[in-house]
């Protein structure tokens, strides 16, 4: 079935772009369950902005800044208090919103390890600069920690390409994604190791309005791999959501 466009009308009219963000991962979840081997599981993971409070009242109450004691001269104890110097810079900087709209697989029989991760993008992550250092940011860890890295994007109205500034991120580049790189593509990454020597393998393919979705293989370990075929679940979750 062919790729619809979520951010214009008339998708857009019917359902947001954040309820299917949020739906896909569940079906994405559900169809991984007839495909992994015994002992990985899968689990959806949406998180929308930064979400960050800090507690005044329980600062308050602690003594801050508390380095010593001495004895007065009537026995009691006298509390040295010592306080910083002013900081060298104080700006007005609010935490960038960071979605993350993705799908966790793990290896229950290895303490629950991360194995591999499929991030779907979302607007918020491409809109300006911090934010999608953000996000090529933390593919970049994961990558770095073992983790197989799929990232899947399908934002029309913002024409970034986070695959490939994840590879320039990393000091690569992929020949196939030309100039400029496409905005919608999807893309599976791993390093591994051949022959004693680390090796970073990607599999990329652009993605157009219209056409199906590709397969992507899903590593698991560095020799176990499932196909993600990205059409069932996206097609359910048009489908649920009544995107015709």
């Amino acid at each position: 079935m062919p790729l619809r466009d979520h951010f214009r009308p008339p998708l857009d009219d019917v359902a947001s772009w954040e309820g299917f963000h949020g739906q896909w991962p569940a079906n994405i979840v559900k169809q991984l369950r007839q495909l992994l081997p015994a002992g990985y599981v899968a689990a959806p993971r949406v998180h929308l902005g930064s979400q960050v409070e800090i507690d005044v009242a329980a600062y308050e109450k602690d003594d801050v800044g508390s380095v010593g004691a001495t004895r007065s001269g009537d026995g009691r104890v006298a509390t040295a208090v010592w306080a910083p110097a002013a900081p060298t810079v104080a700006v007005e900087a609010p935490l960038p919103d960071f979605d993350e709209y993705e799908v966790r697989v793990y290896d229950a029989k290895r303490g629950h390890r991360l194995v591999a991760a499929i991030e779907i993008v979302s607007p918020r992550n491409k809109d300006r600069p911090e934010s999608r250092n953000a996000f090529v940011g933390k593919c970049a860890a994961l990558l770095q920690q073992g983790v197989a890295v799929s990232i899947v994007d399908l934002v029309t109205v913002r024409h970034f390409n986070l695959y490939a500034e994840l590879m320039t991120f990393i000091g690569q580049s992929d020949p196939t994604l030309g100039d400029p790189p496409p905005p919608i593509y999807a893309a599976s990454c791993r390093w591994t190791v051949k022959d004693k020597r680390p090796l970073f393998e990607a599999w990329s393919h652009h993605l157009a309005i219209g056409q199906p979705l590709p397969t992507l293989p899903l590593w698991l370990s560095p020799t176990r791999v499932v196909p993600l075929d990205l059409e069932p679940g996206y097609e359910q979750a048009c489908h649920d959501l009544w995107l015709t």
